[in-house]
């Protein structure tokens, strides 16, 4: 069975061998180092950041011997009611992700200056979904996390060294 299984997913992919086709990947990163400041302890942002960027250069604690210093200047996620019942029942809320940052050189010279990504998200929300409804905002603030990451890297892969 399993046999069969892997010799249907190899035929199924044949088509696509010489069509170019190839997943996306993340953008190549023109330096050796980098550190990150300037973020808040256990900020979810900065470890996934880190993760990604390990994956091609090595993340350092000190800026002054890194190529790239990624400086946070504002690292906020938040949450706010945007619709509720006339019995003051929370009916939608809104979710926002905000990350403000510069990147320079240890020298001061600046790669990328002052910017801010936003991002947000509308949420119906259910008193009587409660658990739910805190599931679907983890995931929320997750894939919009996921968002600025992506956002910061392909920033960080324009940047002249």
């Amino acid at each position: 069975m399993a046999g069969r299984r892997t010799a249907l997913t190899a035929l199924a992919a044949l088509p696509l061998i010489g069509c170019g086709f190839q997943l996306r990947s993340p953008p190549r990163l023109p330096f050796g180092s980098v550190a990150l400041t300037g973020f808040p302890p256990r900020s979810l942002l900065a470890e996934e950041l880190k993760r990604e960027l390990a994956a091609q250069v090595r993340v350092l604690d000190a800026p002054a011997q890194a190529d790239v210093v990624l400086h946070a200047i504002d690292d906020v996620r938040e949450r706010s009611i945007v619709a509720s019942t006339a019995a003051a029942e929370v009916r939608e809320m809104q979710l926002r992700v905000r990350l403000i940052f510069r990147a320079h050189t240890p020298g001061g010279r600046e790669l990328i200056p002052r910017a801010e990504l936003r991002l947000w998200r509308d949420m119906n929300y259910s008193e009587t979904q409660t658990l739910a409804k805190e599931y679907e905002e983890t995931e929320l603030f997750r894939e919009m996390q996921s968002d600025v990451v992506a956002q910061v890297l392909r920033r960080l892969a324009a940047v002249k060294v």
